[in-house]
């Protein structure tokens, strides 16, 4: 049944009661808090998979990617508690002190992390982040409210509620974890605009969530958004470890915002590099569209490539499809990325540290790599335990939103009866 706008009100209310217990809560309880979700998890995997087989059965999405999201299994549901016990074994963030100092006057002056409060997050077909938000959200000290799909609804709904259950019987405060439906933009607009009552709004998915949002909100936004990624093989680099790199980079997993969507190449290697290349994106069944540089470049190949077009460079594919261009250096590569690229995840190939500092530095991403696969732009992967998504944007937070980037901070100012003169 559908969650009506009253009922996102009452549980954003309920969250922000909540969050004040929250934020004081030791982190013995926090830790305690997540390892009997963890377990009851475990304890429950059978349940969890029957709700999302009731799911699998009731969509109607023929996207391999997007079912693919969609799809528990024991192994990613165990993945899942493990998840959530590598949070519970990182250090609390709330009350750290990120820079202490004395004034002249003798004031003694601390910059201390505190949790945001309450945080909502707005997720597409991926029941794991139901368990992963709501983690990390406890032990950064926030209340969350949680609004995923309608279509995962019945795995949602059973995750947390186990969550729910698991986290108050160890003294969490009721409120602190809530589930609003995955109904309709009348839904999404109402938790959009409880100013007051949430501190931020978080959407994971793609850029139609997005830009829905974009039109409605009144609460702050941290955008969790698409991944149009590319990898530039720049002149003289290792072909062996660049070819690995593009085809992890591209066919690891093609469905998610690191993957690659566009193997941009150098010049003076695109005719030993591409034929090679191409070949085994190709054998792995990936989609091939090339400019035509690229196309010549390839030899035999060439003549059965589609010819990119200027739609292709600014599509996040999520699929097994690949864009393919030839530069004449890394300052055009760079350029390249810059005009088409969302500022996810950007990666160079190269022996030369010049290259790699130009790249580095010209890149505007929030993750940029220097040999390495653009698919480790990953909070688990960056030992944060989790994530609840990897931030674009420029401000309070970038890249994968882990625990830290899930606080603020406050001043603490202690005297001995100071006055100002």
């Amino acid at each position: 049944m559908a969650t009506t706008a009253q009922s996102v009100t009452d549980v954003c209310r309920a969250a922000k009661r909540a969050s004040r217990e929250l934020a004081q809560l030791e982190t013995t309880t926090k830790d305690r808090a997540l390892h009997a979700i963890a377990d009851a998890i475990d304890a429950r995997t059978a349940e969890i998979l029957e709700a999302n087989e009731r799911d699998m059965e009731a969509s109607t999405e023929e996207t391999t990617a997007l079912r693919d999201r969609m799809r528990l299994d024991e192994g990613r549901v165990a993945a899942i508690a493990e998840g959530v016990r590598t949070i519970a074994a990182l250090r609390d963030p709330v009350g750290e002190v990120i820079q202490g100092f004395r004034l002249p006057n003798g004031l003694d002056v601390r910059q201390v992390r505190v949790p945001l409060g309450v945080v909502a997050v707005v997720y597409e077909a991926r029941p794991n982040v139901t368990i992963d938000c709501t983690a990390l959200a406890l032990k950064s000290g926030n209340a969350i409210v949680l609004r995923g799909s309608s279509q995962v609804t019945h795995s949602n709904s059973v995750l947390a509620a186990i969550a729910v259950e698991a986290a108050t019987s160890a003294g969490v405060p009721e409120g602190a974890i809530g589930l609003v439906s995955g109904g309709g933009r009348e839904e999404l607009a109402e938790l959009a605009t409880q100013d007051g009552l949430v501190d931020l709004i978080i959407p994971r998915g793609g850029e139609g969530l997005k830009h829905a949002l974009k039109s409605v909100a009144t609460v702050p936004v941290i955008y969790a958004a698409s991944g149009n990624c590319h990898v530039y093989v720049d002149a003289g680099a290792d072909l062996d470890a660049a070819e690995a790199i593009v085809v992890n980079a591209k066919t690891q997993r093609p469905g998610v915002c690191n993957a690659a969507e566009t193997l941009l190449v150098h010049r003076d290697v695109a005719a030993e590099f591409l034929p090679r290349a191409l070949g085994s994106l190709r054998e792995a069944g990936v989609e091939l569209r090339a400019d035509g540089r690229a196309k010549a470049a390839a030899g035999d190949l060439g003549a059965s490539l589609s010819d990119a077009s200027e739609e292709d460079w600014d599509t996040e594919f999520l699929a097994m499809i690949l864009a393919v261009g030839v530069v004449d250096s890394v300052e055009a590569a760079i350029e390249h990325i810059n005009a088409h690229g969302s500022g996810h995840s950007e990666a160079i190939v190269t022996p030369s540290a010049e290259s790699a500092r130009r790249f580095r530095d010209g890149v505007d991403a929030a993750c940029v790599y220097v040999n390495a696969s653009t698919r480790f732009t990953d909070g688990f992967e960056f030992g944060m335990g989790a994530e609840i998504g990897n931030s674009t944007q420029k401000l309070h937070a970038r890249g994968p939103i882990g625990m830290r980037e899930l606080c603020t901070y406050k001043y603490v100012v202690e005297g001995d009866n100071h006055i100002r003169p």
